[in-house]
């Protein structure tokens, strides 16, 4: 599969809150790090431990606001819906995906400003 055809695999997957097929897009030892930062998880265990926290959080939803693809490299810039301990809101990311062999083998994610209200930002 290509890069491109995986990351939006993992997108759809994560918005329905399908943790296998979520988990079917990365390589059994992916790793996930905050950009430039910390490893947050290695394999699929503590991948799924990390998801299934977010995927409890009923209005969780991320929309695509770009992405640029070079080579085996996807660059996701996303709006994700939360449900914060202080309400409902969104928080921007840049998610960099590594695909290799047809599964992302590394993501690493750099977090915005956290913004309560449904609508933080316009669709479009």
């Amino acid at each position: 599969m290509p890069p491109l055809a995986v990351v939006q695999a993992q997108l759809d997957a994560y918005n329905a809150k399908d943790i296998d097929a979520l988990l079917a897009t990365y390589a059994p030892d992916a790793e996930q790090y905050v950009l430039h930062g910390e490893r947050l998880a290695q394999g699929h265990a503590q991948m799924r431990e990390r998801f299934l926290t977010r995927f409890a959080e009923p209005d969780l939803h991320a929309r695509l606001l770009s992405r640029t693809v070079v080579g085996a490299m996807v660059v996701d810039s996303e709006l994700i819906t939360r449900n914060f301990p202080e309400g409902q809101g969104t928080v921007e990311m840049l998610c960099v995906y590594e695909v290799v062999n047809g599964r992302i083998q590394r993501a690493s994610f750099a977090t915005g400003a956290k913004r309560l209200g449904p609508s933080a930002l316009p669709e479009g």
